[in-house]
């Protein structure tokens, strides 16, 4: 057997992490990938919530840290690692496999009601890739003017360059770098998870915030003012999506190990330690994080900060490609230069367009906002949407196997999530004039091309289907009148299976002739996120000579037409598929869009029609060798 299949077989089959206990090394590649942006938050949350009070009493200082400590515990603790990790696709989590299993058994507008939920959730993702490297980054670099008020000029530029470097790097991919990346982020949490509970010790009276208490006496006497706050207090959760995107990487026991185990405890004291310093000296809201360090270990833990932020940024740089590669693979991107970066990992992949799109855009947020405080009033609308997104979408799956008290616990643990999503979300809204408009306006672009994109691919593939003919009875129509046959087999890439592929009527049309044997081949996305290798297609003879297959990926695979080929011979030698012999026949649709039609129409007509322009080639993104193919051309009119 080839070993190009093998290496297919052992990489599309992948065993589910949820099913596998732990490791000592799968524990610190958790640390590394999934706690990177959250575990950077204690940089500027204590910061940015705190620094709206023109006076900081401990009443304030205590009710913000209540107040934090419980939305930690209930939107991450309890929703995120106990709740939403339950939701598994196949082992895989995020927005986009949520929305798959959402929709499984839906029909009509109520499936398309939430397919936008996973759409604008996925939009508003971006909007958080965005920020979160240029706000990390800075709010480590902002620690040198600690150090000196000189340097704080040296901000915007020093951050301009640490993250050109890292945008610069990522063709060559995170492996070399994650092996570093859960050393680097265990020495991070224990670093302040201790310089935070030395600082507790030093003034114990902080710890009167673990009671809930604090936080509803502050809610009770000024709820509009905690109402407004909630929208700075919610950057201490911002990360958590991270925990489910990367469970299919680590599974469910591996992440909540670590959450509990010490990553919720070294924020809490991190977060904690920042309060009791404020207690002693409210001076200290200039900057309370770094302030926790002795002078001497000052730059030093500028200089972990800062790799820690890095982390962070890789992370949600990744999350991005991963969610772009689903979104094309569900059909609601068009097709995207998709390379891998390792030889061994499915998930480390590099798109070179997304890649260039977010460093130019993290580049000119930088520039135009200046400092980590004024990107604080844009960061939390998108992080927040995305988390009301899955709120909405978990109640269509987590219920859905439970009966009885189970499933009224269920429904009554989500609407208490939901409803706290609703808050924050809506607090952040009152943001969108200071920058909140930013991951907005991100989220409402990226939203309006994917579901412009699905729409124009229905409308073309309903005006295909309209010129078509049945697939068996013109094969068969062939061999009553045949024409000239030639050598070798032809594989016709068909969008719509069982009909007559444009690009064969234009061959015969043409050049007149066919070959010994056609192969007419469909390429399908499943709704789940892996295809096993042994039902990768099915197979149906329609004549003599001809075949028709319909080949199937998972969302979470890349599709590999010449692999597929060489499983297909194995189980038919009958059919002659030696790479030579082998002759591939696309269609290449130009989109016209009709005139007369009304603006709003016209207008999606033409996004699609450019975005169909700007696709990658099918060759490429099929890995189908462009020395074997040929390109039929043809017009067809939307």
């Amino acid at each position: 057997m080839p070993l190009s299949f093998m290496t297919a077989i052992h990489r599309e089959s992948p065993a589910s992490p949820n099913a596998l206990r732990p490791s000592p090394a799968i524990l610190l590649g958790t640390l590394g990938v999934v706690f990177g942006d959250i575990g950077t938050s204690p940089l500027y949350a204590i910061k940015v919530s705190l620094s709206a009070f023109p006076v900081l009493d401990p009443e304030h200082i205590l009710g913000v840290l209540s107040l934090l400590f419980w939305l930690l515990t209930i939107v991450v603790s309890l929703k995120y690692v106990a709740c939403i990790l339950r939701a598994d696709n196949q082992g895989e989590g995020g927005i986009l496999a949520l929305m798959e299993l959402a929709i499984a058994r839906l029909e009509g507008r109520k499936r398309w009601l939430y397919i936008g939920f996973g759409l604008v959730g996925a939009s508003l993702f971006y909007g958080d890739s965005i920020i979160t490297p240029a706000i990390s980054v800075m709010s480590a670099i902002e620690g040198l003017g600690i150090v000196s008020d000189q340097l704080d000029s040296w901000v915007v530029p020093l951050s301009l360059i640490v993250l050109a470097s890292l945008f610069a790097i990522q063709s060559r991919g995170t492996g070399t770098m994650g092996k570093l990346f859960g050393p680097i982020m265990l020495v991070w949490f224990l670093v302040i998870g201790l310089l935070g509970l030395w600082r507790t010790v030093q003034t114990p009276m902080v710890l009167q915030a673990l009671n809930p208490l604090w936080a509803l006496q502050f809610i009770q006497d000024a709820p509009w003012d905690v109402f407004l706050l909630l929208g700075a207090i919610v950057l201490s959760v911002t990360g958590a999506e991270a925990l489910y995107v990367d469970m299919g990487h680590f599974g469910r026991r591996a992440i909540r190990l670590a959450w509990y185990g010490l990553v919720m405890p070294a924020l809490v004291c991190a977060y904690f330690g920042q309060g009791a310093l404020l207690l002693r000296d409210p001076a200290a809201i200039k900057n309370p994080f770094f302030l926790l360090a002795p002078s001497p270990a000052l730059l030093v833990l500028v200089v972990i900060a800062t790799l820690a932020t890095i982390i962070a940024s890789q992370s949600v740089i990744s999350g991005a490609f991963s969610i772009t590669r689903q979104a094309v693979q569900l059909g609601y991107w068009p097709r995207m230069q998709i390379e891998h970066t390792s030889a061994s990992a499915e998930g480390q992949i590099y798109l070179p367009r997304v890649n260039m799109l977010l460093f130019v855009a993290v580049m000119v947020l930088i520039v135009g906002f200046g400092s980590s405080d004024r990107l604080a009033h844009a960061y939390g609308f998108a992080v927040t949407g995305t988390m009301l997104m899955t709120s909405l979408l978990a109640f269509m799956v987590l219920p859905r196997k439970a009966k009885g008290l189970r499933r009224a616990i269920w429904l009554a643990a989500l609407t208490v999530f939901l409803l706290i999503d609703i808050l924050l979300f809506s607090s952040n809204a009152l943001k969108i004039p200071q920058g909140g408009w930013l991951p907005l306006g991100i989220g409402l672009t990226i939203f309006t091309l994917m579901i412009t994109w699905k729409r124009g691919r229905h409308r073309l593939h309903e005006a295909l289907s309209e010129e078509t003919h049945t697939l068996k009875e013109f094969m068969e129509g062939l061999e009553t009148y045949p024409p000239t046959r030639v050598p070798g087999t032809a594989v016709f890439m068909s969008m719509i299976y069982g009909t007559v592929p444009p690009a064969l009527l234009h061959n015969l049309k043409h050049n007149k002739v066919l070959h010994e044997q056609v192969l007419f081949l469909t390429v399908e996305t499943a709704r789940v996120p892996y295809v096993p290798f042994e039902e990768r297609y099915i197979l149906e003879k329609v004549g003599r000579s001809s075949w028709q297959a319909r080949a199937t990926w998972g969302f979470k695979q890349e599709p590999n037409v010449p692999q597929m080929l060489e499983q297909l011979a194995q189980d038919l030698p009958e059919l002659n598929l030696e790479p030579l012999q082998v002759s591939y026949f696309l269609s290449r649709q130009t989109v016209l869009v009709v005139r007369k039609l009304p603006l709003l129409a016209r207008m999606q007509r033409r996004i699609f029609a450019l975005m169909a322009r700007n696709a990658t080639r099918s060759t490429r993104f099929y890995k189908i060798p462009p020395n074997r193919v040929v390109e039929m051309g043809m017009q067809q009119e939307i």
